[in-house]
C-alpha cells in the first residue's frame, strides 16, 4: 500500500479504531469466526510437537537397545547344504573380525539353550540359557538391578555364576535381592546368581533375551555344547558413525572364511532409525495436512463473516467514500479486519497449543521438545489466511458504488 509516511500512521491508528469497533459490535460473531483459527494453529503447534516427541522417543528407544550394535548370524548354504553341512560361526570368527575391522570396541559370541528349571511351585520349566562374554552386556546396553553382571576375572576363571531376568528372579525369589546368593542348577551343575538385569527397553520378546532367561559365561555354556560353533556373533562400534562401514566389513572377513555358498546375515539399527525416521516424518506430514484443512476452513468462515459485514455496513462504506476514502484505504481497512480476525485466534491457538506441552513438563519429569519455527509459522498462517481470505471481502467493500450504497439505505 503505497501512502505517503504521514497518513500512514493516521491511517492504521484509524483502521485499529474502527476495526475495534466493529469487533465490540459483533463480540458473538467476530468470536465464533476466531474459533476455527483457534484450533487450527493450536493443530499446528501440537502437529509439530507430537511429530518431534514421537521422533525423540522411537530413536531413545532404539538407541536403549544398542545404537552401536552389529550383529552377524548363519542364515544358510542354499538348498543342497544338509544339515551336517552347515558352516556355522564360531569364535574364531569373531577374532578375526576383532583383529581385521577397525573401530570395534566390543564383541561377544552367543549361544543358546534350553533347560528345565524349578520354578516357585516346585515343578520344572524350561528358561532359556544365553552363554555370552562380558562384553555382551556393554553391546546390549543391558541394566544390571542388583548385584553385578560377571566380568572377565569369571569369565577367563570358568566361574559358575549366572545372571538372571527381572521376571525370573521375581517367580523364583519373589524379589530381585533374595536372587543374589542363590543356586540355580544347569544340567545338574549349581550357578551362583550375583546378579539381575533386564533391558533398557521392552522389546516383547523380539529379541534374544526372553523373560525366563539365565545369562553365563560362554566359557562355561561351551561344556554343554557339541562343537564350538555359536548361534550369533555381537559386536559394538566406539563410534556410531562407524557403524554402517564396519558391517559390510565385518560381512566380508566372515564370507572370506566360510564356503563360498554359506549365506551371513550382517544387521545393524541403523536402517530401523531410518526408517523410525521416515515415519515421523511421514506422521507429522499427515497431522499437518489434518491441520491446514482445518485452517483452510476457518479461512473460509473468515471469508463469509467479512462478506456479511461488507453488506451490513454499505451506510458506512458510502459515506466514508463520499468524505474522500480512497478505495485502497477501504480495501486496507476490511483486510486488517479479516487479518486482524485471524491473528486474535492464531495467538489463542499458539497460547494453547504450547500449553499441552508446558503442563506436561510442570506435572512430570518427561520433557516434550518445544519447536519455536512451529510459533513462527502458526503467526504467520494465521497472518497469511487472514489476507488470502479477507482479500476478497476487502476488495468487493472497495469496488462499491458510493452513491449506490447511500441510495440503497
Amino acid at each position: 500500500m503505497d501512502m505517503s509516511a504521514g497518513s500512514s500512521p493516521m491511517l492504521l491508528n484509524e483502521v485499529l479504531r474502527m476495526a475495534l469497533d466493529s469487533f465490540r459490535a459483533n463480540k458473538v460473531r467476530f468470536a465464533l469466526t476466531a474459533v476455527g483459527m483457534v484450533i487450527g494453529t493450536a493443530s499446528l503447534i501440537l502437529v509439530v510437537t507430537i511429530g518431534l516427541t514421537g521422533r525423540q522417543y522411537v530413536l531413545a528407544q532404539i538407541e536403549s537397545i544398542g545404537a552401536n550394535m552389529i550383529y552377524a548370524e548363519y542364515e544358510g548354504g542354499g538348498r543342497r547344504v544338509t544339515e551336517a553341512q552347515q558352516d556355522l560361526l564360531t569364535v574364531a570368527d569373531m577374532r578375526a573380525v576383532q583383529e581385521q575391522v577397525p573401530g570395534l570396541q566390543a564383541a561377544s559370541p552367543m549361544v543358546s539353550i534350553i533347560e528345565s528349571v524349578p520354578v516357585g511351585d516346585g515343578r520344572a520349566r524350561d528358561v532359556q540359557v544365553l552363554g555370552v562374554d562380558p562384553d555382551y552386556k556393554v553391546i546390549r546396553n543391558l541394566m544390571v538391578l542388583s548385584g553385578r553382571f560377571f566380568d572377565g576375572q569369571d569369565s577367563q576363571g570358568r566361574a559358575k555364576v549366572a545372571v538372571i531376568t527381572e521376571q525370573l528372579s521375581e517367580r523364583l525369589y519373589h524379589s530381585q535381592d533374595a536372587a543374589i546368593g542363590q543356586t540355580i542348577r544347569i544340567s545338574g551343575v549349581p550357578f551362583t546368581v550375583i546378579g539381575t538385569f533386564r533391558e533398557r527397553v521392552e522389546t516383547f520378546g523380539q529379541s534374544e533375551i526372553q523373560k525366563d532367561s539365565i545369562v553365563i559365561p560362554y566359557t562355561v555354556a561351551r561344556y554343554f555344547l557339541d562343537s564350538d560353533a555359536v548361534k550369533e556373533l555381537f559386536f559394538s562400534t566406539a563410534d556410531p558413525a562407524d557403524v554402517p562401514l564396519a558391517t559390510e566389513r565385518i560381512r566380508a572377513v566372515l564370507e572370506s572364511r566360510h564356503r563360498a555358498e554359506s549365506v551371513y546375515v550382517v544387521r545393524n539399527l541403523t536402517q530401523l532409525i531410518e526408517v523410525a525416521g521416515r515415519t515421523a516424518d511421514a506422521l507429522t506430514v499427515v497431522l499437518l495436512l489434518i491441520a491446514t484443512v482445518t485452517l483452510v476452513v476457518s479461512g473460509v468462515g473468515i471469508m463469509n463473516i467479512m462478506l456479511v459485514t461488507v453488506t451490513a455496513r454499505t451506510r458506512e462504506i458510502g459515506l466514508r467514500k463520499a468524505v474522500g476514502a480512497t478505495q485502497r484505504e477501504i480495501k486496507f481497512q476490511f483486510l486488517a479486519e479479516a487479518v486482524a480476525i485471524s491473528l486474535a485466534g492464531g495467538i489463542v491457538g499458539i497460547l494453547l497449543g504450547l500449553a499441552l506441552p508446558f503442563s506436561v513438563r510442570f506435572f512430570t519429569s518427561y520433557v516434550i521438545p518445544i519447536s519455536p519455527a512451529s510459533v513462527v509459522i502458526a503467526v504467520a498462517v494465521s497472518s497469511l489466511v487472514g489476507i488470502i481470505f479477507g482479500t476478497v471481502p476487502a476488495t468487493r467493500a472497495a469496488q462499491l458504488d458510493p452513491v449506490q450504497c447511500l441510495h440503497d439505505e
